[in-house]
């Protein structure tokens, strides 16, 4: 090889749950696992490395208030690297961001396109707010915008019946999912309540946000049919402060919200007995802080998922999921240097040694 200045990992490089490594090295960007020659110079960092953390539930270019400024998105694209995430799936947000994709030193992002929600039953100034008639048309849209998912609401408050209801009838659902996947797009759905989850994954959905509704009967469903959640466990503990706020004027919403939080951990734990595929996403980017994806990798395993299970959720098999590299041979070099195994403790990922980002140490 020609002179150039090469990064060596050494310690313990994690591949997989099982897959220890002693080393790895960073030449031109990319991973390699054979010792170069010929290098001008050497950069070494000891300690335990993953593939860059992935948060597959997060909104750059949002807030409280819907859309925000390029000097606001970037701060939430440091945070998150700062954090050691290095790639989001940015599940809807009114803001452009693609300029992000230029700049070397920003983490990668997944777009969803912007939400797409049933008039006056999402968040003001989140969504495209339209009728069932026009979803096929708004699905198609954002699947081309987007990089391969599109965002649906799909449950939210109902003013009329003071409680969440199901957005969309059955029919518009299925011809939506259809067009989206015949434009090569998955397609994801924010959902709390119980009877909005077996209509949408019948009708072919790929992804659940939230997933709080998931009851005995539901969850084989959606084992069987492969169908992901995030459920963002650090969102779902603001429920019980959103029901206190609500509850003078929804008092049915309220207790359905506390519910549906009381019995948050019993629920991901049971979705994981029966397999379904778990992954981890904090909705960070609306009403919450960035850079919080330690926190819900812990709160996974307060649900009882295993610590191993729990960092695949963020690192391995989150990559796989959503089609991107991890620290194979050749694979852009981002990753993440812990002090200790991460495997022992899941807390370590809250304190990053080193953070690698397209081959370049930025943290």
């Amino acid at each position: 090889m020609s002179e150039s200045v090469v990064l060596h990992i050494k310690g313990r490089v994690l591949t997989g749950p099982d897959d220890v490594r002693d080393e790895l090295w960073v030449v031109d960007g990319r991973v390699t696992y054979e010792r170069p020659t010929g290098a001008r110079e050497v950069t070494t960092v000891q300690g335990w490395a993953l593939p860059g953390l992935v948060d597959a539930h997060c909104h750059v270019g949002l807030d409280a208030h819907g859309p925000v400024d390029e000097a606001t998105s970037e701060k939430q694209a440091l945070t998150e690297r700062e954090a050691g995430t290095l790639l989001l799936r940015d599940a809807g947000s009114p803001s452009d961001t693609r300029w992000i994709d230029d700049r070397e030193d920003l983490p990668r992002i997944i777009r969803a396109g912007r939400h797409i929600a049933r008039t006056r039953r999402y968040i003001r100034n989140y969504a495209h707010e339209i009728e069932p008639e026009d979803l096929v048309a708004y699905v198609a849209r954002e699947a081309r915008r987007g990089d391969g998912w599109v965002k649906l609401v799909g449950d939210w408050i109902d003013r009329e019946t003071g409680d969440l209801s199901a957005c969309w009838p059955r029919g518009a659902v299925e011809a939506a999912i259809a067009e989206a996947h015949r434009l090569g797009a998955r397609v994801t759905a924010h959902c709390f309540a119980e009877e909005t989850l077996a209509p949408l994954v019948e009708a072919g959905i790929d992804c659940i946000e939230h997933a709080t509704g998931l009851t005995e009967e539901t969850i084989p469903l959606f084992a069987e049919r492969g169908v992901a959640i995030v459920p963002t466990l650090v969102n779902i503990a603001t429920f019980p402060a959103l029901a206190a706020g609500g509850e003078k004027k929804f008092p049915a919403w309220a207790s359905h919200m506390r519910s549906l939080h009381e019995r948050r951990y019993d629920t991901v734990r049971a979705a994981y007995d029966a397999g379904v595929p778990i992954f981890a996403g904090t909705d960070a980017g609306g009403s919450l802080a960035h850079g919080l994806i330690a926190q819900e990798v812990a709160e996974l395993t307060k649900a009882g998922i295993p610590p191993v299970d729990a960092l695949a959720a963020t690192t391995w098999g989150a990559r796989r999921w959503l089609g991107r590299p991890g620290l194979e041979e050749g694979a852009p070099a981002d990753l993440v240097v812990y002090d200790g195994d991460p495997r022992a403790d899941v807390r370590v990922l809250g304190a990053p040694r080193r953070v690698v980002l397209r081959g370049r140490v930025v943290g």
